[in-house]
């Protein structure tokens, strides 16, 4: 399976990261140890939500509408 994720920030709720993995709970933890270079300065995260698929490329295809303005008004208005 593979996983696209919405984080939230406990230090600054108004802080959000969307990523991509099909390791979803090595990734959180990454995450939440500072591993990423993106996400190390808004620690500690909880999952907010995310979504399995099957095919790798929806996968990603739904990350990158995610991160566009329209897949950020969705993600405010229904995540």
């Amino acid at each position: 399976m593979f996983y696209v994720y919405l984080l939230e920030s406990q230090k600054d709720p108004t802080r959000h990261y969307v990523g991509f993995s099909a390791d979803l709970k090595q990734r959180f933890q990454d995450h939440n140890a500072g591993l990423s270079r993106h996400t190390a300065k808004f620690r500690p995260w909880k999952l907010k939500t995310y979504t399995a698929f099957d095919e790798k490329q929806k996968a990603l295809d739904f990350e990158r509408y995610l991160k566009t303005s329209s897949g950020i008004a969705f993600r405010r208005k229904r995540l």
